[in-house]
């Protein structure tokens, strides 16, 4: 159950935070070979004009370097810790190759310290373990799924996501997404075993405008509060109604498709609902 307090200050009146058990409480410091200097742009492109709104401040961080290739074949890995990471809504988990490498991948639901993991074609069917989508159980729960065979997983990596591999033909495989889209994927990609960790993180609130500072978001201001020049739905006497949702730049909101029409469906056997 994600963790409550009791109102102490007012910024904990609301707060509800997730409760990570699966971290070990005496982790040691990341090996700093996984670990990158993260350059922040607040939002700004080379000429230093904002092209994302609302970004900038938060705490500094540290990239982990996220092995999403799994491409160490048949060498067993010893699960050393269960991470936060700054960077992403799932935990991350530390691997100590048999061969003394080691790397860090997105931590599955349910893996703890000690576990062993491994890339492989042969039946090792046990969360946080590797395989190609043509081995694997039809019905299996999965994760970190590949797009194209050996560019490292694009899709499922948010926390508490999980896809099911649910047919195989013509080299192809049926996989049903997290929005309930299904779609063929080449069966030569990899996925992992397991749905992806750290499933309460949809349920917590932030609680208070300063811990919006700390992740780096700035304040958003509503379009209905702004002048005519600056938003569609700014000016009026009183409230203005009659605007259909739209950003400032006249995109319209609520239900308005932004897929481009170039873009294939050809993979597609289902639309998401």
């Amino acid at each position: 159950m994600p963790k409550t307090f009791r109102p102490i200050t007012p910024g904990q009146r609301k707060l509800v935070l997730p409760v990570l058990l699966e971290l070990d409480p005496s982790e040691k410091p990341a090996p700093k070979a996984l670990l990158i200097a993260k350059r922040r742009t607040n939002g700004r492109n080379h000429h230093g004009h904002i092209t994302v709104r609302h970004k900038g401040g938060g705490h500094k961080k540290m990239f982990r370097v996220i092995d999403f290739k799994r491409d160490k074949e048949n060498i067993p890995a010893k699960v050393a810790s269960v991470e936060y990471d700054p960077n992403r809504s799932a935990l991350i988990a530390l691997l100590h190759y048999r061969d003394g490498e080691k790397r860090y991948i997105i931590a599955p639901q349910g893996i703890k310290v000690g576990d062993m993991v491994s890339t492989s074609d042969e039946p090792i069917f046990q969360i946080g373990s590797c395989m190609r989508l043509k081995f694997m159980p039809l019905g299996s729960v999965i994760h970190n799924v590949e797009l194209y065979p050996g560019r490292g997983a694009k899709l499922v990596r948010s926390a508490g996501l999980s896809a099911q591999l649910l047919a195989r033909s013509n080299g192809y495989a049926t996989v049903r997404m997290p929005s309930g889209e299904v779609r063929l994927i080449n069966e030569n990609c990899r996925a992992t075993f397991g749905a992806v960790s750290n499933a309460e993180h949809n349920l917590r609130v932030i609680g208070k405008a300063g811990r919006s500072r700390w992740m780096g978001i700035r304040p958003t201001v509503r379009g209905v509060h702004m002048n005519p020049v600056d938003h569609p739905h700014g000016g009026g006497e009183g409230r203005g109604k009659g605007n259909h949702p739209q950003s400032p730049w006249g995109q319209f909101a609520k239900g308005y498709r932004t897929r481009s029409p170039k873009k294939t469906r050809k993979w597609v056997v289902k639309e998401r609902r």
